[in-house]
């Protein structure tokens, strides 16, 4: 059991963030592997939730910080954004992230359940992973890479967020379709990333809320008490990993790579299920 954990734990911290889905990685290795204990619930991906989140609030924490108490200054103090000033000027990015997420929150709260259970297929999740492959390596063809953060718009931010929502379709992945969404819109690969991975804080934190709320209703049963802390634990972790990887990656690299995977994972699935039946 906690060597399952431990497994799902790993995966969910690398693929919420390398951008080959982490729906497509769970659901699909669950599949192919014939894990369907019943503690791999709802319950124990509240603990997978958590984990990526607090690896993104360690990683990001300077960032964030910067960007609320910039938000605050300006609004309580009314101290005007300046360039000059890294804190102020950070502030002026809060309200736009909190825009971009309106797409997703409201997908989210009103489909998620309906998305999981019914799109939660392999052959839904291989079609997912090609699908948002084949946008990815568009968006590296078409992509100019020349904007950084401070050069976008509120049409940039929206048109994110709804990219964000379509996230939520098993084998899409979040970084993967927010990242060549702004690849398309001639952000640089750096900057495109950071956004995303700001971007998916406040809905990550949303989603876990969410999570758990559902779980104090379900109640907590004490056989999922270790596996949930194991899983929490490895996907904090490797969610850590995984983002000053993919950060420092696309400094110097494409997203080809990861479209090569995708392909490969969708093939993969595809054969062990046919083979299975």
């Amino acid at each position: 059991m906690l060597i399952k954990a431990v497994v799902l734990g790993i995966i969910q911290g690398l693929t919420e963030f390398v951008p080959i889905s982490s729906s497509a990685h769970l659901i699909g290795i669950r599949e192919m592997l014939g894990w369907h204990d019943k503690w791999m619930d709802q319950t124990f991906d509240v603990s997978l939730h958590i984990g990526t989140l607090v690896a993104l609030l360690v990683y990001y924490w300077r960032d964030w910080c910067s960007i609320i108490g910039g938000f605050f200054d300006h609004i309580i103090k009314r101290v005007p954004y300046r360039k000059s000033d890294p804190r102020t000027e950070n502030g002026r990015i809060f309200i736009p992230i909190m825009v971009a997420c309106i797409p997703a929150a409201i997908v989210g709260y009103r489909w998620e359940s309906f998305i999981e259970q019914s799109l939660g297929k392999w052959y839904m999740i291989a079609a997912g992973l090609i699908i948002a492959g084949i946008i990815m390596f568009l968006a590296e063809k078409i992509g100019k890479k020349r904007r950084d953060t401070d050069q976008m718009n509120y049409v940039d931010y929206i048109t994110i967020g709804i990219a964000q929502a379509l996230a939520l379709f098993p084998g899409i992945s979040r970084s993967g379709i927010t990242i060549s969404t702004g690849l398309f819109l001639n952000l640089d690969r750096s900057a495109a990333a950071r956004f995303s991975f700001l971007l998916s804080t406040p809905i990550i934190l949303g989603a876990g809320l969410k999570k758990l709320m559902g779980l104090s209703q379900a109640g907590l049963q004490s056989v999922e008490i270790l596996p949930m802390i194991f899983g929490f634990a490895t996907a904090a972790i490797f969610g850590y990993l995984a983002i000053h990887f993919l950060i420092n990656y696309l400094r110097r690299r494409s997203l080809n790579i990861f479209v090569i995977y995708r392909f490969g994972f969708a093939v993969l699935l595809t054969a062990v299920v046919l083979l299975r039946t």
